[in-house]
């Protein structure tokens, strides 16, 4: 079945209310671990067949295009029933783990599903159920109002995606122009995007408080399934940061505006430009590149070839930019089909392989775990999956020409470096969000003025100028998971780290790279992140020793690359 032949219908919510009551009292009432492991499978089945399936088609049809009146009520229908089904949730999630047969179900279906269920427990009361409606309200104001952009600009109407193969232009007059286009419609949304960010973070407060927290940022943990690491680790991880890999990225940096013969520390307009030719382009239509997709995964392993065939028979992506359809990209599960579904907005970029490559990297350990029971571990949480998906645009780079024909050369070193010029970009977006909800009370120019400071410890090689918007510390408003999902970006930095160690590893042996790959991803979610990487033999994001080594290695890769020739 393709994606537009699923047959949508909203999910009758009384209903589904009466199904997880019954199971809820099966559980309590099992008199055997026969009784209450059918009780587990049945809710397992019943939130990812029905809901799980129902709402993730309505959303991916909405994000295609907000302006659809019908997927916009039916996604605003959800915002404001799911949250009506969280103290049912909670009834089966305390049953479950005050079950006599827990031990027994944990020794089929393993520890994990109880670990996360004891996190959910920490995380709702009924009293919050207003207060959850209203931040997924917030939240659908915030996608609506980012699709919704029409810059004016080189004779066209141009959405954010549309505009970013000018912001790497390398005509400096336009790229700088594209740039203060895109800041000057921010600028004129800026108040919105305060208003909105300012609601959200005192709505997530207040349901803290009302758990019983001292702020948002350890409810905020346990939202984003922190099972293996605390708040400690994560600050440790941070200042390994500043201490390894600022050094080496303003380094990267002060080579690349010494290239480009730009001032240092260079503007926002310039930073992103490593070469006076233009950044490395994909060669070919969106359609081509899937094809050279098609080649590329046929080639790796028979794994990925059978996975690559059935997205594109299946027709489980939707990758070209257009008017109306939501930033971003991602891969999410269309649960009672046991397939993933890739979102993406294609712009003529480098970004077009990096994405497809990111998002086909969750998608491919989606596929490959699509059988597990319960389908919560089918994915471990969150930095688990983004090491599937960053790992996996390393193992692509010996196809970069195909992907890249004569500007492969280029993308090898760019990529690596936007690797290491990325770690602190996201680490200062994590940084940010802990400074933000330890002052809910902050006004929108205190949380800019955080930015900007923010700046200066991660990202020295960028001068705050006269870019409106970027140049003036507002640019974490354009960062879209500091909306939706509060303290998500770390996981992209620890992924990181670990898909450097998998690149270290590629350039010794690829074969054997894949085959850690694969001992990691075939796991799925059946152990926690830290447990993950032992098993597969990976080292840890939150051992310094590591961030150092992967620094170094990458380093003196990047010093000794060839660059004769390029312009």
């Amino acid at each position: 079945m393709t994606f537009s032949q699923i047959e949508y219908k909203r999910v009758d919510m009384e209903a589904l209310k009466k199904e997880i009551h019954c199971l809820t009292q099966k559980l309590q009432n099992a008199s055997s671990f026969e009784e209450a492991q059918q009780a587990f499978v049945a809710m397992d089945e019943l939130q990812g067949n029905t809901v799980g399936t129902m709402r993730t088609v309505a959303q991916i049809r909405r994000d295609i295009d907000t302006r659809d009146g019908v997927y916009d009520a039916e996604m605003a229908f959800y915002d404001k029933a799911m949250p009506e089904l969280e103290p049912l949730t909670k009834a089966w999630t305390d049953s479950l783990l005050a079950s006599p047969f827990r031990k027994e179900l944990e020794a089929v279906y393993g520890t994990v599903p109880f670990i996360n269920a004891e996190l959910d427990a920490k995380c709702f009361i009924p009293e919050i159920v207003e207060d959850l409606q209203k931040e997924n309200a917030l939240v659908s104001e915030y996608t609506k109002l980012i699709a919704s952009a029409q810059i004016p600009f080189d004779g066209q109407v141009l959405t954010l995606s549309q505009m970013a193969p000018y912001k790497l232009n390398p005509d400096d007059e336009l790229r700088r122009a594209a740039w203060d286009a895109d800041g000057a419609w921010f600028n004129t949304k800026s108040q919105e995007l305060d208003r909105i960010y300012d609601e959200l973070v005192k709505v997530r407060h207040g349901m803290a408080k009302k758990l019983g927290y001292d702020s948002y940022t350890p409810l905020g943990y346990n939202r984003m399934t922190r099972n293996c690491y605390t708040e400690a680790d994560v600050e440790k991880f941070r200042k390994a940061v500043q201490q390894y890999i600022v050094p080496v990225a303003k380094q990267i940096c002060m080579k690349q505006a010494e290239r480009m013969g730009f001032d240092f520390p260079m503007s926002f307009a310039d930073k992103d430009l490593f070469f006076r030719s233009g950044n490395p382009k994909p060669v070919g239509t969106p359609a081509e590149i899937l094809e050279h997709g098609t080649r590329f995964y046929s080639e790796l392993s028979p794994q990925t070839k059978e996975f690559w065939n059935h997205m594109r028979s299946c027709e489980m992506m939707d990758v070209e930019s257009k008017a109306g359809k939501a930033a971003g990209g991602y891969c999410t599960n269309i649960y009672a089909l046991k397939t993933p579904f890739i979102f993406a907005n294609f712009n003529g970029t480098a970004h077009d392989v990096e994405v497809i490559t990111h998002e086909a990297g969750h998608a491919f350990a989606s596929y490959v775990n699509r059988n597990r029971v319960p389908s919560s571990i089918m994915w471990p949480s969150l930095e688990g999956c983004e090491v599937h998906s960053m790992s996996m645009e390393f193992f692509a780079e010996p196809w970069s020409e195909l992907f890249f024909g004569a500007d492969a050369r280029k993308f090898r070193y760019t990529h690596l470096a936007d690797a290491l010029v990325f770690i602190p970009y996201g680490t200062m977006v994590d940084h940010f969000q802990h400074v933000v909800y330890e002052y809910p009370e902050f006004s929108p120019e205190e949380r800019h003025q955080v930015w900007r400071e923010l700046l200066g410890v991660y990202m020295p090689w960028v001068k705050p100028d006269g870019v409106p918007f970027f140049g003036e510390g507002k640019g974490w408003q354009r960062q879209t998971h500091i909306y939706k999902r509060p303290f998500y970006y770390i996981d992209y930095c620890l992924a990181q780290t670990v898909s450097l160690d998998f690149w270290a590893r590629i350039q010794e042996d690829p074969k054997a790279a894949f085959e850690t790959y694969m001992k990691y991803t075939e796991l799925g979610g059946s152990m926690v992140f830290t447990d993950l990487l032992k098993a597969a033999g990976l080292n840890s994001p939150f051992d310094s020793e590591c961030l150092c080594n992967i620094a170094a290695k990458a380093n003196k890769f990047l010093e000794n690359y060839d660059l004769t020739g390029i312009q």
